[in-house]
């Protein structure tokens, strides 16, 4: 088997796996450090026979990616932190009327235009909790540009699978990068195509109404079915309805459709786990370097090891507390003040023994910064 080699970054990578997993539709607006993923898009994707629009904002492009994905077509969008928050009104609206597509956000330093042009993970709660009222995200990352390939063929998967928007939280380490991308042939991975109703045309279709699995099939708005699309909570036709027991009932499946599944949307990759005493969790580039660092002290004898989490919403619960049972001190390396320590320490038995190592100035985390906080923590040196 010949497959193509390419030398590429991470944004390019990312727009190699949305074509691999059939993107039809991309509405965005430049910004640092994401506009690659706009700019190759603006070539490659009308070659695909799919349609490229520049529009005037990020607001503007998140809605008409909605807009595309209700009449059938695989959309998606690409942001950094200032254009991804102008993003979550109409987030917020993909999640309520459960609208299947994906967004790439290329974090920066913030709040506001903060560093532009540099690295941090300060939007991990933002992916979570950006968009107001209860309801549930999913949101993937990886560390590496074969990763970074894989994982949006994934956020296509799932925004298909749970008819919901997911996010591909990279970071700029990451998206300017660059590595072997090794593209896989037609067929090689697994690519989840649009649920489509059974329901005949001139039969009622219930555009809200789950199967006995959970998904719900859609018809391509516009087509052959008429029906009611709204931000509103709706009853199974897609009417508005303020009845208490229809509300509660949409509300807890736009919850728990996602967060039952946490174990099943758990992606991830362990590195000398078996007998780890030392537990690194990290996730982005952050992981690059602290899997540097645990391959050094493996070398040494100490008994390290590293979870690289790539999903980050649903927060992996369940993973996180069984690996962290058999280590002395888990250590969460990540670019922000502590949000996925957070989650750690929420998930562990033992919180007090979760330790933050951080860097938020703009600056990679490196292998010597890691380091340095763990011989503090242990009172040794290595």
């Amino acid at each position: 088997m010949n497959r193509e080699e390419l030398f590429v970054q991470g944004n390019e990578a990312c727009v190699r796996g949305a074509l691999y997993a059939g993107l039809k539709f991309f509405a965005g607006y430049p910004i640092t450090p994401s506009t690659e993923m706009a700019e190759l898009l603006s070539d490659l994707l009308p070659r695909k026979g799919g349609h490229f629009v520049q529009m005037e904002d990020e607001l503007a492009s998140m809605c008409a990616v909605v807009g595309a994905s209700v009449t059938g077509n695989k959309a998606m969008t690409a942001t950094s932190g200032p254009g991804f928050s102008l993003m979550q009104e109409a987030l917020g609206y993909a999640v309520m009327a459960e609208i299947p597509c994906v967004v790439a956000s290329v974090q920066r330093g913030g709040p506001s235009t903060g560093l532009a042009t540099k690295v941090a993970q300060g939007d991990i709660n933002q992916a979570r909790w950006g968009t107001h009222g209860e309801h549930s995200i999913i949101a993937l990352t990886a560390s590496g540009i074969q990763d970074v390939f894989s994982m949006t063929v994934e956020a296509f998967n799932m925004a298909e699978t749970y008819r919901t928007p997911v996010i591909l939280l990279f970071d700029e380490v990451v998206g300017h990068m660059r590595e072997k991308l090794v593209l896989p042939e037609e067929g090689e991975l697994p690519v989840v195509s649009r649920l489509r109703t059974s329901v005949r045309q001139g039969v009622n279709y219930h555009p809200y109404l789950p199967r006995e699995d959970g998904r719900l099939p859609m018809s391509d708005f516009g087509g052959v079915h008429r029906y009611n699309v709204t931000g509103l909570y709706h009853d199974i036709w897609g009417f508005p309805t303020e009845k208490p027991e229809a509300v509660e009932q949409l509300l807890y499946h736009l919850v728990e459709k996602i967060e039952t599944k946490a174990d099943e949307i758990a992606r991830y990759r362990e590195y000398f786990m078996d007998d780890a005493k030392l537990l690194f969790v990290s996730y982005g580039s952050s992981a690059r370097s602290t899997l540097h660092l645990v391959t050094t002290l493996r070398g040494k004898g100490i008994r390290a090891g590293l979870l690289e989490l790539q999903t980050l919403w649903p927060f992996p619960v369940n993973l996180v507390r069984t690996r962290a049972e058999q280590a002395r001190h888990v250590y969460v390396v990540e670019m922000n003040m502590g949000q996925v320590c957070a989650q750690v320490r929420q998930a562990v038995t033992r919180p007090d023994d979760v330790f933050l190592i951080n860097r938020v100035d703009g600056q990679l985390i490196t292998p010597t910064d890691i380091g340095r906080v763990m011989r503090v923590v242990e009172g040794r040196a290595f």
